[in-house]
């Protein structure tokens, strides 16, 4: 079992700049075919994949936030990370991160919640 708590989020204004942790209970970066998310629900809508960053590193991102958010990860910290810049009042919504270990174990945070208004 893992456990994942985000943390980061808040009320900005348009143009501003968060950082979203997602820290894990115990090591999970190592486990071959892992893959870690960050999605979002804003109210009415369904969750949608953010970004996401896979064993090897490689990253992606949804048309709507390429070039604005970047994710990473600390291994040693076993914490995930989304730099998220230029924020839109389109990217209000709770943000969830989410852990696939690639053999059928998948956990979820309890998000948090990021508002983008003037």
């Amino acid at each position: 079992q893992v456990q994942l708590v985000e943390s980061g989020g808040g009320l900005v204004q348009p143009g501003e700049s968060l950082r979203l942790s997602c820290a894990a209970s115990r090591s999970i970066f190592t486990a071959a075919g892992m893959a870690m998310g960050w999605y979002r629900q804003a109210p009415g809508k369904q969750r949608e994949l953010v970004a996401s960053i896979v064993i090897g590193g490689s990253t992606t991102y949804s048309d709507s936030v390429k070039g604005r958010f970047t994710i990473s990860r600390d291994s040693a910290k076993n914490t995930m990370y989304l730099q998220m810049n230029s924020l839109e009042p389109e990217d209000t919504a709770v943000y969830y991160c989410n852990y696939d270990n690639g053999r059928g174990f998948n956990a979820w945070g309890q998000g948090t919640q990021v508002t983008v208004s003037s």
